[in-house]
């Protein structure tokens, strides 16, 4: 994967509008975790693409020291191999004076050498320093949305229970309102009131038979007696019998 698509594929999904991605969607629910997963597996995917990309980085840094220390020690070594011809030669050794020159000149092609290849490899170290900077941005700005995402989704599932437990009670409270228990209470209490008056009329009808047969046993004494005083006129007492 090049770094190019690297950036580009960061930068797609970081700037990702997850609300119109939602109001597209005929499960937010379902999408959210859909988007959860790819986002997951993306931000995976780019990490390991920037950690070799910072890797290579890493490396092109490493060699440009390199680069840039041994211009340093081969411009040493020229130094010091020019000064040892100078001193042969003022000492009157011109042809190890010669030589020592010859040594600086090969210190000095090692260390423009050097300096070449460091200052080549600027522009790249530079180019790739500032992509690594964007790919750790893109990085970050996917791991916010993920936790935007994931707190979406779980506001959206807790709103989801919440609507469903209103809608169970707002048809709980429909069937009350259909089939309204008092209405079974009052036909209760209805029943329960005809068998106590039921009773109650029992309980008059026996007062009156029980009345009714004292009244007989007044009506018999009352016979007894108009009895005695005729019996009495009979055998000439007259008046009230004795």
């Amino acid at each position: 994967m090049s770094k190019q698509t690297i950036l580009g594929r960061v930068t797609q999904l970081a700037k990702a509008n997850i609300n119109a991605l939602l109001d597209q969607a005929e499960d937010p629910q379902k999408m959210l975790d859909q988007l959860i997963r790819d986002y997951t597996n993306n931000i995976s995917e780019a990490e390991q693409a920037v950690a070799t990309t910072i890797g290579n980085l890493r490396m092109l840094e490493a060699d440009h020291k390199e680069d840039v220390e041994a211009a340093s020690e081969w411009g040493g070594k020229a130094l010091a191999a020019s000064r040892k011809a100078d001193e042969l030669r003022a000492a009157g050794s011109a042809q190890d004076a010669d030589r020592f020159d010859n040594l600086a000149k090969v210190a000095l092609g090692r260390q423009l050498q050097s300096e070449r290849e460091a200052k080549t490899a600027e522009p790249t170290i530079a180019a790739q320093t500032e992509v690594v900077g964007k790919l750790k941005s893109g990085l970050d700005s996917m791991r916010n949305k993920l936790t935007e995402l994931t707190s979406k989704r779980d506001e959206l599932v807790a709103r989801a229970k919440t609507a469903q437990a209103q809608n169970t009670m707002m048809d709980a409270v429909k069937n009350i309102d259909v089939m309204d228990p008092t209405s079974d209470l009052n036909r209760f209490e209805d029943k329960v009131r005809r068998e106590e008056a039921m009773a109650l009329g029992k309980q008059e009808l026996a007062a009156s038979s029980l009345d009714a047969q004292f009244e007989s046993l007044d009506d018999l004494g009352k016979t007894s007696e108009i009895e005695a005083r005729l019996a009495a006129l009979k055998t000439g007492g007259g008046g009230r019998a004795a």
